[in-house]
């Protein structure tokens, strides 16, 4: 609804009737504040200090805040504000616009919370230069059909009310009508019942997890901290609250405080003490994983924001562990998350619960600013297709280019749900830039009007000659070009940023379409494609795991890199394959895997100790193959197989042996690989080994001549592959 306004005092009485309304409905609004920003910021002087506000945010620069009130942040930061509850906010667009964070910090406005947004006229949107383009790579000239979307989405929504400065006021701002029986914010059904589950959990059986998932608004935070508090009645000593932040925790200490009422003796920052000298107390991550405190209960709230290697320690260092998280993808793919750990529980801790909210507690059922926001960056987006497209599904597969851009709302939102529901960390930032970048590719797979699969590649590259050489050099760093600038910095290789390359940023296939050869399929579309528009290298960058390695190898791309840093999502090292198209791509491709596998047995135990067992044989045994193994090499190893050699002594031999053709091939299936790997290439002390149950026994001599002689002799039998018995260099 249209509501423009003039450069002048706005009627702080229909604004103050409006908040009351929207309150006592349990509703929220977006206010859209068009045009010239001086203006729109003079006009909010003027209204929000008749206001109330309880707590209210400020996104733009300290010094221009329309009211001192609002505590200023950055829009990146607005993450922070998950789990806490605020009143009013004032988002300053002129100053940037991430999706991800715009999206998350209107989840913590309450019931009768007014949003405004102070943003150039929406027929302007699609050509707005965006500020925080930059920081993503973007291009700020063309057309930006994200914010084109947004801007069509917001113009007639019943959530949104536009106001113009310059214009006469429009005296009849609708007011909502006042219900009978006011929204008040108690607890409901549903919580009631998690309170109830997550105090069985917190007495019950150990090694059961609890896992807790919600859509924003449902009341996690609060059921946590009622539940702690009645943990702490029924007689627990110890609970302790982890999270991204101390904020985050904010609510569910303060319910757990009214919770405990009479019976709370003490209360701090972070602590709750009661008459009993029992204890809630907040402790961040890093500090719970290094004191490791003796805890019956540990609750995770905001776990989708914190890297999965964190959540499994916490998973596994205590015996009563809960996790909570929200659902969608504002903090990083939610669902991706739950998708993600499942497998993880799975693993090791097979009796793990389930439970989630549906119903809304901090603002009523059906608000519209909840709708507005999940239509605007996808947040429900279903990857499932819809009853009316599976009826059509019938058909053979078609793999076909595809503009995201320029699809409907529907097939969009099925698309980007493949994406979130494949991806860990696919998020309404992704959505931006998939949308807006002018060097993305895409291609669909469909069957009938259903989409199955969808693939996302990036043109990259390209650079001259001199920038490839500053880039590395890593005196220039170059935004839109991560493959190519990772080959020519990290690795060494200029001309990986000089030629063309495409890479692969997500690729995903749905659940019930996978295994059937749709992921090559894409992939074979966008190797065709490379082909004919002279791309010189078609790659991908993924954090790595043995399932995903397998799979591009089966697409025919090959191991270039692996990141020294763990990825702080997933905790796993980055892996860069590439498969070389042109003759100067095939060229670049043999000349980086040669001098990888040049480097491979010393990089290893110093920079990929934690590299999981199963990626680690599979990228050695694709590497091209070592120095060959000479005479003294194969005594040395008979020796050594026989008992008659140290293991320490022979470590260089055994890991020149790693690189033996088929040596690492030979071990797959077997239970002593795991082993091989830690001892051998990364080097592993035997107390770790026997700490992870790969070898049993005290004597280091005897589990080493006892596992090594039999991997030795039972895969790898390098005398007889080289026929060197008949040579007698090998004692039959």
């Amino acid at each position: 609804m249209s509501h423009p306004e003039p450069d002048t005092a706005p009627d702080h009485a229909i604004w103050r009737a409006l908040q009351a309304s929207l309150a006592a409905r349990g509703e929220r609004r977006l206010v859209l504040l068009e045009g010239n920003r001086e203006s729109n910021l003079r006009w909010l002087s003027g209204l929000l200090p008749e206001l109330d506000i309880q707590t209210g945010v400020w996104t733009g620069p300290a010094d221009q805040s329309p009211d001192s009130r609002l505590t200023g942040i950055v829009p990146t930061d607005a993450r922070k504000w998950l789990g806490r509850e605020v009143s009013v906010i004032v988002w300053d667009g002129w100053q940037g616009n991430p999706p991800d964070a715009l999206a998350a910090l209107s989840g913590a406005l309450t019931a009768g919370g007014l949003l405004f947004w102070l943003m150039p006229p929406l027929d302007e949107w699609r050509r707005f230069a965006d500020p925080d383009y930059p920081r993503t790579g973007l291009d700020h000239g063309g057309e930006h059909p994200f914010a084109a979307r947004m801007a069509d989405i917001l113009a007639d929504h019943e959530a949104v009310i536009r106001i113009s400065p310059g214009r006469a006021e429009t005296p009849s701002l609708t007011i909502p009508q006042i219900p009978e029986q006011s929204f008040r914010i108690e607890t409901t059904p549903d919580q009631e019942q998690l309170i109830q589950r997550l105090v069985r959990f917190g007495q019950g059986r150990r090694r059961r997890p609890l896992v807790v998932t919600a859509d924003r608004g449902r009341g996690k935070s609060a059921a946590l901290g009622m539940a702690a508090a009645e943990l702490l009645k029924k007689g627990r000593q110890e609970i302790v609250v982890t999270a991204p932040s101390k904020q985050n925790v904010d609510t569910l200490f303060r319910h757990a405080r009214d919770a405990l009422s009479d019976q709370l003796d003490q209360a701090s920052a972070g602590t709750l003490t009661t008459r009993s000298g029992a204890r809630l107390r907040y402790v961040p991550v890093q500090e719970l994983l290094a004191s490791r405190p003796e805890a019956e209960v540990i609750l995770v709230d905001e776990a989708a924001a914190l890297p999965a290697p964190l959540l499994k320690s916490i998973l596994l260092g205590w015996p009563r562990v809960a996790f909570a998280t929200t659902v969608h993808g504002y903090e990083g793919a939610g669902r991706g998350f739950a998708i993600r750990f499942r497998q993880v529980l799975e693993q090791s801790t097979p009796h793990w619960q389930a439970a989630t909210l549906t119903e809304p507690v901090r603002w009523a059922r059906g608000d519209p600013l909840e709708t507005l926001i999940t239509q605007l960056f996808l947040l429900a987006a279903d990857g499932s297709g819809s009853a009316v497209e599976t009826e059509n599904s019938a058909g053979e597969l078609v793999i076909e280019p595809w503009q995201p851009a320029t699809a409907s709302d529907e097939a969009l939102s099925n698309a980007f749900g493949l994406l979130v529901d494949a991806h860990y960390r696919t998020s309404p930032a992704d959505l931006r830039q998939w949308l807006d970048d002018m060097a993305a590719r895409s291609w669909r797979a469909r069957i009938g009007e259903r989409t199955v699969g969808i693939l996302w590649c990036a043109l990259e590259g390209g650079l001259s000659a001199g920038l490839a050489e500053q880039v590395s050099l890593g005196t220039r760093r170059i935004r839109g070009h991560l493959l190519p600038q990772s080959l020519a910095s990290h690795s060494g290789y200029p001309e990986a940023a000089a030629l063309k390359a495409l890479r692969v940023v997500r690729i995903a296939v749905s659940d019930d379409a996978r295994r059937s050869g749709i992921g090559r399929s894409l992939v074979e579309a966008a190797r065709a494609y490379s082909t004919e528009q002279g791309v010189d290298y078609l790659g991908t960058s993924f954090g790595g795991s043995a399932d995903l390695l397998a799979f591009w190898q089966n697409c025919g791309l090959r191991v270039v890199r692996v990141g020294l840093q763990q990825e702080a999502s997933s905790g796993e090292y980055p892996l860069q394959m590439i498969q070389g198209i042109s003759r100067p791509g095939r060229e670049l491709e043999g000349r980086i895997r040669k001098r990888l596998a040049g480097h491979w047995l010393t990089l290893v135990p110093d920079n990929w100790s934690g590299l999981d067992t199963d990626t680690l044989a599979e990228i050695t045994a694709e590497l091209p193959p070592g120095l060959a193994l000479d005479a003294d090499d194969l005594r040395e190893l008979w020796n050594f197989a026989n008992g008659h050699r140290g293991f320490q002594i022979t470590v260089p031999v055994l890991r020149k042996l790693s690189q033996a053709p088929g040596a690492m091939a030979g071990l797959r299936g077997h239970a002593d690989r795991a082993l091989w790997c830690r001892c051998v290439l990364q080097g592993a002390p035997w107390s770790s080994l026997q700490a992870e149950k790969l070898c049993l026994g005290q004597e280091t001599a005897k589990i080493a001549c006892g596992s090594w002689f039999a991997i030795f002799s039972r895969t790898v039998r390098v005398c007889d592959s080289l026929d060197l018995i008949s040579d007698g260099v090998c004692p039959e």
